[in-house]
């Protein structure tokens, strides 16, 4: 049976993401009534990390408490303006210790029953919805296996065992890496702490074979495979398709939503969205109000063929863009 006692946890904030965690808490309530963890929705705290104060309005905090979800408030002690995504690393250690959990990026929604899926918590993983974004193919580096293998040996790790040698040496595949749009372990507390540890020594002291890297926004995606493989995870199984697939969408923006995904997600947008006490929420930020509900969104689709859509992501931005229907 699939173990349905986890936690999940989302990023809530300021501005856009405290709307996509209304739309991401209504999207599991609608299609997973049966989950019976906590959503956690990780609020950072004003502190010098931060330039302003980046805590949620009242009453989008308030909404989230409707839809049964925990405000979860964390202390920024590393990132905050200067690195938001590293709300994430800090955020897991404020959960609940020892209890499974799954993070998911803000700009999802559950479209299927995610209590179906056979999480092995005790196997980490993370999103392969990636592109080969990181490295950086420049003209002096020293290539795909030196840059990982440095980071591997900074911190104890067997570095050959998390090769898919199933792909060619120095091709972005062979190596371990994922989108961090999500990612699951056993314990949040001590995979926390070992991803705040890791991302720390890196940034503040990065291998010499990094030394022409970007490292933002990237830091995020180069130490997640360290911290899953250090806890004996790697590449999720076929059983979790799910992920990415029919039951969760990581639509990350909204006119990309609307460009390539499928019609199900589209009817499952719509249908979350929908409800008045949603809707009122919702239409308060401009992208969504515009995309969602007066139409941009069909717009952009049908400017696409969804079954032949560009192999980059970047043609679909650039084409969004030159037709004036960009919004975040």
């Amino acid at each position: 049976m699939p173990n349905q006692n986890f936690n999940i946890v989302i990023i809530g904030q300021s501005g856009r993401l405290a709307y996509e965690a209304i739309l991401f808490a209504a999207s599991l309530r609608h299609f997973s009534p049966n989950f019976q963890g906590k959503l956690f929705v990780a609020e950072p705290q004003p502190g010098p990390r931060w330039d302003g104060d980046p805590r949620m309005p009242n009453n989008l905090k308030e909404a989230l408490v409707a839809l049964d979800a925990e405000i979860l408030p964390f202390s920024s002690d590393h990132f905050g303006t200067s690195y938001p995504y590293g709300n994430k690393i800090e955020a897991l250690k404020a959960m609940p210790e020892g209890e499974p959990f799954i993070f998911f990026d803000t700009d999802t929604i559950i479209t299927g029953d995610i209590c179906a899926l056979p999480f092995n918590f005790d196997r980490p993983a993370a999103s392969m919805q990636r592109e080969g974004t990181w490295p950086v193919e420049e003209l002096y580096w020293p290539g795909y296996t030196a840059i990982w293998k440095s980071l591997y040996d900074r911190f104890g790790l067997d570095f050959e065992s998390s090769l898919d040698m199933s792909q060619p040496d120095e091709y972005w595949e062979r190596y371990l890496y994922f989108n961090a749009g999500w990612f699951f372990g056993a314990d949040p507390v001590a995979f926390g702490e070992r991803f705040t540890e890791y991302a720390r020594s890196i940034r503040i002291n990065p291998p010499a074979e990094l030394v022409i890297q970007p490292l933002d926004p990237w830091l995020d995606q180069i130490v997640l495979p360290l911290v899953i493989h250090s806890f004996g995870g790697g590449r999720p199984g076929p059983e979790l398709d799910g992920l990415d697939g029919d039951i969760t969408c990581h639509y990350r923006v909204l006119p990309l939503f609307y460009a390539r995904e499928s019609d199900a997600a589209i009817t499952a947008l719509e249908t979350i969205a929908a409800p008045n006490k949603v809707k009122k929420l919702l239409k308060q930020y401009d992208p969504f109000k515009r995309m969602i509900y007066q139409g941009r969104g069909q717009k952009v689709r049908a400017m696409f063929d969804q079954s032949n859509l560009p192999r980059f992501e970047k043609s679909l931005r650039n084409k969004i863009k030159s037709a004036g229907f960009w919004m975040r």
